[in-house]
């Protein structure tokens, strides 16, 4: 990834990171570039969470956007997809979206999708980067009626809402479903999205006040949920992140259902009703050992891709499959949505279980995960850089591998987002996982 855009957008605590100047840098960059490529004034889409920070950066972006005399129309506090989305169906260039999505309120970022809906590529992202840190070239501002107007197009987001039940056929009465909102941007819409649809729907977690974003609620916190699922007797529970572009769910039993398992009952359905293109789905190196043994088992083929949901999209549009995501919950239905969508994946899940008759904790049985042990170092940016050439850590993999005899294996990985390297372990036997995970984990803390 670049020097300013990581595998998800900008990203970094508000105003030390990411400041209101870097904010407005970034702005008249992307609004000069796409003025310059249409010939005429760009049309952005702008949407924002609700983190503390997130009007503020709004704020920066509206005004470096209208200063290079692109046109702004404003959704205000929105889910991720819902920009991606209404982009296209407003006819717009361009679309940002101010959000850290499942990090703590102090953080915040910013997303930008082309016209079509999708993140930038990375020769876009790389064009942005050269403007904002190198001073490439100046920046040329508008004047007189050039600048650019500022639309309040808020109630537009019913226009997504509408498309997401359109995925559906409805008939989920008798359901009763738990919606924990995080306190992010699916406060806006869940209601609009899920009620009216047979089933009893209560929200949960849609008290939005600026700190509160993922606090020890939504998809980071889903135990909270699962609880409280378990003890009220409903039938399941889904769990939004702050910016609801994912979705983990909880069974009546309490049990997680993650990305992996929720892709599993979603391809085995779509290749029945033979809308599984190559009978394939697109996952990540990250995915459970055990989906890739449903994938076996049920003659479906399992595309594996570096983490980071534009990877799994990179591959999906290459080969024209239609259904492809990762474990933390980012699924992606390119039928129906151009990047992952938890209020959708949501809906899909509902509709699973009113078509096949069969409870989620049935369903989930389609596939048996692996315990699976991630261990997360804290490291500096020059650590994680030394990663790449740190022999006895690669040699201590290779021997950890071996020690789990072809029924495991070993992940190490830096991320793309945060000062940390990832350690994950899979097999059969969770003390021995563990065992082996700790000790890499703390091998990677000495001498990195």
């Amino acid at each position: 990834m670049g020097r300013l855009f990581g595998t998800d957008g900008v990203r970094g605590v508000a105003n030390r990171d990411l400041s209101v100047r870097r904010a407005l840098e970034v702005a008249e960059a992307a609004g000069m570039i796409l003025k310059r490529e249409k010939g005429a004034k760009p049309v952005f889409v702008v949407g924002r969470d609700t983190r503390i920070s997130s009007a503020m950066l709004e704020s920066a972006m509206v005004a470096g956007l209208c200063a290079v005399g692109a046109d702004v129309l404003l959704l205000g506090v929105t889910p991720t997809p819902a920009v991606a989305y209404l982009v296209k169906a407003l006819g717009a260039d361009a679309g940002v979206m101010l959000t850290a999505s499942h990090n703590p309120y102090e953080f915040n970022g910013i997303k930008i999708f082309n016209s079509q809906g999708f993140k930038l590529s990375d020769a876009d992202e790389e064009e942005i980067e050269a403007i904002v840190l190198d001073h490439a070239e100046p920046i040329e501002y508008a004047s007189g009626g050039d600048i650019g107007r500022v639309t309040d197009e808020q109630y537009k987001i019913s226009l997504y809402t509408q498309h997401l039940r359109s995925t559906v056929g409805g008939g989920f009465a008798g359901l009763r479903v738990a919606l924990d909102c995080a306190n992010g941007s699916a406060s806006r819409t869940a209601a609009g999205v899920f009620t009216g649809l047979g089933a009893q729907v209560y929200i949960l977690n849609a008290s939005p006040d600026g700190v509160n974003i993922n606090d020890g609620c939504g998809s980071m916190h889903v135990d909270k949920l699962a609880d409280y699922v378990k003890a009220n007797g409903f039938d399941l529970g889904l769990a939004f992140d702050g910016d609801a572009d994912r979705c983990l769910a909880v069974d009546s039993e309490g049990d997680v259902i993650d990305g992996d398992v929720m892709i599993a009952i979603f391809a085995q359905r779509m290749k029945a009703e033979g809308r599984l293109p190559g009978d394939a789905v697109v996952g990540t190196v990250m995915s459970n050992l055990g989906f890739f043994r449903f994938a076996e088992q049920n003659g479906i083929q399992v595309h594996a891709t570096k983490v980071g949901d534009r990877y799994v999209l990179e591959k999906m549009l290459a080969e024209g499959y239609h259904i492809g995501g990762e474990q933390s919950g980012h699924v992606i239905f390119l039928e129906h949505m151009t990047t992952g969508d938890g209020q959708l994946s949501g809906l899909q899940l509902l509709e699973a279980i009113a078509k096949s008759g069969k409870p989620l904790c049935e369903l989930k049985k389609v596939m048996v995960r692996y315990p699976q042990v991630l261990k997360n170092v804290r490291v500096t940016k020059e650590q994680k850089e030394r990663l790449p050439d740190a022999k006895a850590i690669w040699q201590s993999v290779e021997a950890c591998e071996r020690e789990l005899a072809g029924n495991g294996r070993v992940l190490l990985r830096p991320s793309g987002t945060e000062p940390l390297v990832r350690v994950m372990v899979e097999g059969a036997d969770l003390a021995q996982i563990e065992e082996i995970a700790g000790r890499l984990a703390r091998q990677i803390g000495e001498e990195l």
